[in-house]
C-alpha cells in the first residue's frame, strides 16, 4: 500500500482549510488540472468534486467521493478513474507539536487499477505522493507566512485548540 507521512510546518487547522475548499484540490493534487465540487456539500460524506485531468490531447473528468469524514482530522476518498477503476484515499491531519503531520494512504478498490497494481505502480504511487504532500506544505505553509506578515506588530496570536487530539 501506498503510504506516504509529510510534516507540514502550520497548524492543523490550516491543512484541513485547504482540504475542505473542493475548488482547491488543483493546487495541490498532482495530475488534476481544475476541481469543483459537483454534489452535496463538500466534504460530508457523499459530497463530491469533480477534478479534470489532462494527458498530452485528452482531457479525462472524474470525481471523487467522501466515504468518510472525521472534521478536521480524516477525510477518505474514493477516487473514480473510468476504466482504471477506483481508489481509496485516505487523507489523515494529526497535530504534531506545533506543527501537523499529514498521512496519505492510498490503494486501488476496484477496477483494473487492482488488477495491474504492483510493485513499479506502487513507486509511482510514492512519487506522486511525494510530490503531491510538497504542493499541499508549500501552499499552506506560505499561506501562513502571509497572514503572519498581515499580523499587526504587537497583535496577539491566538493559541491553537485541541486540534483534534484525543486525550
Amino acid at each position: 500500500m501506498a503510504v506516504r507521512h509529510h510534516l507540514i510546518r502550520t497548524d492543523p487547522r490550516s491543512v484541513w482549510a485547504v482540504l475542505e475548499d473542493g475548488t482547491r484540490y488543483a493546487d495541490w493534487v498532482v495530475g488534476t488540472s481544475s476541481s469543483k465540487p459537483v454534489r452535496g456539500h463538500w466534504p460530508q460524506l457523499g459530497s463530491a468534486i469533480g477534478y479534470e485531468v489532462r494527458v498530452g490531447p485528452l482531457t479525462l473528468h472524474n470525481e471523487s467521493v467522501v466515504r468518510r469524514v472525521v472534521p478536521g482530522e480524516l477525510l477518505e476518498l474514493e477516487a473514480k478513474a473510468g476504466p482504471l477503476g477506483t481508489a481509496r484515499i485516505a487523507i489523515e491531519v494529526r497535530p504534531w507539536g506545533d506543527h501537523c503531520l499529514v498521512k496519505v494512504d492510498e490503494h486501488p478498490l476496484r477496477g483494473a487499477g487492482g488488477m495491474v497494481h504492483n510493485v513499479a505502480v506502487e513507486a509511482i504511487i510514492q512519487i506522486r505522493h511525494r510530490a503531491m504532500l510538497a504542493r499541499l506544505a508549500h501552499l499552506v505553509e506560505s499561506e501562513a507566512a502571509e497572514a503572519e506578515e498581515r499580523r499587526p506588530l504587537g497583535g496577539v496570536v491566538p493559541e491553537p485548540d485541541a486540534g483534534g487530539a484525543r486525550g
